[in-house]
């Protein structure tokens, strides 16, 4: 979902990434994007949005890309998940460069969610899917420092 003559940020940059994007959105919509999990619901209807307005999918990848990091990073903030630069098999899998891992070693892929979602509608809902997370924790709210990528667990 990289988009064209667009340099997909790295898990040490992807939350600096997200604070950019949600900037950019508020600024034009004023959407409640306030990484509260009650905000993946806005995830979905916007993604809904673009579906009914008849949106390529080649048009609005960059969006896309920007509300499933949007969607990593609640997960990040509200799960304790941490980003996570996959490797050329995960990337095959996932579809995706990056992914988020749960305290219990799962990782999950929010940036394909919000494809699928794209892709098939409501069935593919980005909100359920933080209600599907195990291992996840009640978050504090409180993001890590930025730029902090917590090594995998061995």
């Amino acid at each position: 979902m990289q988009p064209i003559g667009y340099r997909v940020p790295t898990a040490l940059h992807v939350r600096s990434y997200v604070a950019e994007f949600v900037e950019g959105v508020n600024a034009r919509a004023r959407l409640p994007l306030d990484y509260s999990v009650r905000s993946l619901r806005v995830v979905d209807r916007v993604v809904d949005g673009l579906r009914r307005g008849g949106a390529e999918r080649a048009r609005p990848v960059e969006t896309l890309f920007g509300l499933g990091a949007y969607a990593g990073e609640v997960m990040v903030r509200r799960a304790g998940g941490f980003w996570v630069d996959l490797g050329a098999e995960q990337r095959e899998l996932f579809g995706q460069p990056l992914a988020v891992r749960m305290p219990d070693g799962r990782r999950w892929n929010p940036l394909g969610k919000v494809l699928k979602r794209f892709d098939y509608g409501a069935e593919e809902s980005v909100a359920l899917l933080y209600l599907q997370l195990h291992g996840r924790r009640h978050g504090t709210g409180h993001p890590p420092p930025l730029g902090a990528v917590r090594p995998p667990a061995a």
